[in-house]
């Protein structure tokens, strides 16, 4: 039955439920407009003596009005009436509804319009349509006045504007509020008196509290709720989000305060499960079917819209990495468009250097199929495949240690067979890892779930660890390790001692030249042994012998530390079997002269002297020969079995110090004339 206004002033105005509630849903409408309209169209026909004769349909409600007032002040209706003399039905899209058009027939009556932040967006759109002269101005006049000024008006304003479009995109409504909005965020933001104590955009709030943790929905939520503008924000439609958002960055608002909201909104609308249960059952409530689908509809036209409005650089400061895992996990339950599914994976593989192991997501495993085959996984072997060759070099190893981080926590699964891991194990070249500690700890792991691995089968998934590039506790553990396969352990092994000697080296040679200065005679505080003490001179095998004078072991050891190349760790083992024998060698020469020195020792100087290789001046020439001395000197053989025993030294000597480098002519010349320097002495 039709609803009819303005009849008589003992008739009760009805109006449908939806009409009701959009009446008192404004704070500003006391009394009811429709009660104004219904006693002034008594009023006119009781002053003039016409009675009201034009029916206008608006939606499901008519109103009874009289003709002078409304062909005087609206085009449409003079337009109208001359066509069709009683009946005036409104089109579908008459903007506002029987609302603003009670607001239009109290105008054209001539009374005073109460205009207010819920309804002057409608009436401005209907007076645009029903060309009612001065309502339009009246109206634009309040929006920047007032509204504008005002951030809970304008916010009003806008969210009034959805079921208005494109009438309110047309008369400007939108865009001011837009630009309005974004003027006072900007403000809001360099407000210098403003307390943040928890700021929830802020780099130092948003970002500092969720990097490197798990995404956290509830969480993300408590930090959107500490800015009340944020807040209010987030809760628009995505179509005016996203303006507001551009209108942010063409304002000036630096990324690091507009990325973040950005992140709340779309953990919001995308990523809350809360959100998702109640668009399943608020579609369901209205008997349209296909809840859940409905649902993800609404969400892929969100994440799709998010996607676009998050930055194309890298910033992981300003977002965490982990929000664009997060939205990959989601988009894998999602239809996105092919390139908005692409633009994602290229920002979550930019963010794959700023990530750790807890930010990739970890699916729940199946009963009926393999961890490895479920889309998150095969996702993130996609992204890390595709992406990670194209980083810088640090940004490689980056990725490479995250992959290994995240084998350790998906090898657990039972079902996973050794051949999957090995590819996925080989997503990563051997030359980004920089390390090869976490891909033992992933090998060890799954050996651990897999005890009835073949012999062949740990050994090729062992063949992807290199022993050199794992640390000295890894080598440690590995040796101890029996599920390891034989050949693996022997290598750990030999690079554990490899690990041992380099290290005692390396302390040895900072000990020894450290206190170099207090061996080298001549040097102001040097020390200076007593006669008959020697001078200790062990020294490490690896760099000089001990058998070397002090001058002599000084300058060979400096020029071998000088000439250390790093690229000798290739030749290190063999080295060390080397320079052993070369040692033995030594010694046993050392042997030699003392038998030779016992068999042909001579007798000592009467005088108590000790023995010299120069001649006494004063004594007879007959017997100015050289006494002969026991024990060890060398200087008690005769001239020539000297010379031939110090050109052997010196051959020992040369191989010692030539040994490790590269066999270039310059090196060679530099060892013979530190060998003819010694040959001198």
């Amino acid at each position: 039955m039709e609803k009819l206004i303005g009849l008589d002033m003992d008739t009760e105005v009805e109006m449908s439920p939806a009409a009701r509630a959009a009446v008192f849903s404004s704070p500003y409408s006391s009394p009811s407009t429709a009660l104004l309209l219904q006693r002034r169209v008594l009023t006119w026909a009781k002053e003039t003596g016409s009675p009201a004769t034009v029916r206008v349909r608006v939606a499901d409600r008519s109103f009874i009005l009289h003709k002078d007032p409304l062909a005087s002040r609206c085009r449409y209706f003079s337009q109208a009436m001359e066509e069709v003399s009683g009946d005036v039905e409104l089109p579908a899209s008459f903007p506002g509804g029987s609302e603003a058009f009670e607001v239009i027939g109290l105008f054209c009556y001539g009374d005073a319009v109460a205009l207010d932040p819920f309804n002057v967006a409608a009436v401005r759109c209907a007076a645009e349509f029903l060309d009612v002269g001065g309502l339009g101005a009246r109206c634009d006049l309040y929006i920047n006045q007032v509204v504008l000024q005002s951030w809970d008006d304008a916010l009003i304003v806008l969210q009034r504007c959805q079921p208005l479009l494109p009438a309110a995109e047309e008369l400007l409504i939108v865009s001011r509020c837009v630009e309005s909005l974004a003027f006072m965020a900007c403000m809001e933001i360099l407000d210098p008196e403003q307390s943040r104590d928890q700021p929830g955009v802020d780099d130092a709030g948003a970002a500092r509290g969720l990097v490197g943790r798990r995404w956290d929905a509830e969480l993300v939520k408590e930090l959107a709720a500490r800015d009340l503008w944020i807040k209010d924000l987030i809760a628009l439609p995505f179509d005016f989000f996203r303006r507001i958002v551009q209108a942010l960055r063409r304002q000036g608002m630096k990324e690091k305060y507009v990325s973040p909201v950005v992140l709340f909104y779309a953990n919001k609308w995308v990523l809350s499960k809360k959100t998702h249960k109640f668009w399943a059952s608020s579609t369901d409530e209205t008997g349209d079917g296909g809840g859940e689908t409905d649902a993800n509809r609404r969400a892929t036209e969100i994440l799709q819209g998010v996607v676009d409005l998050l930055p194309a650089e890298a910033c992981g400061t300003a977002v965490p990495a982990a929000f664009y895992f997060a939205l990959l996990s989601r988009s894998l339950t999602l239809q996105l468009a092919e390139g908005s599914q692409k633009r994602l994976r290229d920002q979550v593989a930019s963010h794959l250097q700023f990530a750790c192991a807890d930010d990739l997501p970890l699916p729940e495993q199946e009963a009926n199929r393999s961890i490895a085959d479920i889309p998150e996984v095969i996702a993130m072997e996609s992204i890390v495949s595709n992406h990670c060759t194209l980083l810088h070099r640090q940004g490689a190893e980056a990725v490479a240690d995250l992959w290994d981080r995240y084998l350790v926590q998906i090898v657990g699964d039972p079902k996973l067979r050794p051949e999957r891991l090995a590819e996925l194990i080989g997503v990563v070249s051997a030359g980004d890892r920089k390390t090869h500690d976490h891909l033992y700890q992933a090998i060890n792991k799954y050996l651990v779930e897999h005890p009835g691995l073949s012999g062949d089968e740990k050994a090729s998934l062992c063949a992807h660890i290199e022993c050199r590039k794992l640390s000295h506790e890894a080598c440690i553990q590995a040796v101890q390790n029996e599920r390891m396969p034989l050949r693996f352990i022997v290598q750990a092994l030999f690079v554990q001692q490899m690990h041992t000697h380099r290290t005692f080296t390396e302390r040895s040679d900072s000990f020894r030249y450290m206190l170099s200065g207090e061996l080298i005679p001549g040097v102001a505080g040097a020390y200076t042994p007593s006669p008959g003490c020697p001078v200790p001179t062990s020294q490490p095998l690896s760099t000089t012998s001990p058998y070397t004078d002090t001058h002599t072991t000084v300058a060979l050891d400096g020029k071998l530390l000088r000439a250390r190349d790093d690229d000798a760790a290739s030749d290190y083992e063999t080295a060390s079997f080397r320079i052993q024998a070369l040692e033995q060698e030594i010694i046993s020469l050392k042997k030699t002269l003392q038998r030779h020195n016992t068999v042909k020792g001579g007798s000592v100087r009467k005088d108590g002297k000790e023995p010299s290789f120069r001649a006494d001046a004063a004594a007879p020439a007959a017997v100015r020969r050289r006494a002969p001395v026991s024990g060890s000197c060398i200087g008690s053989m005769r001239w020539g079995s000297q010379r031939r025993c110090a050109s052997r030294i010196l051959r020992v000597f040369t191989r010692l110090a030539v040994f490790g480098r590269s066999r270039s002519r310059g090196k060679q010349s530099k060892c013979r004339a530190a060998a003819e320097q010694l040959s001198c002495l």
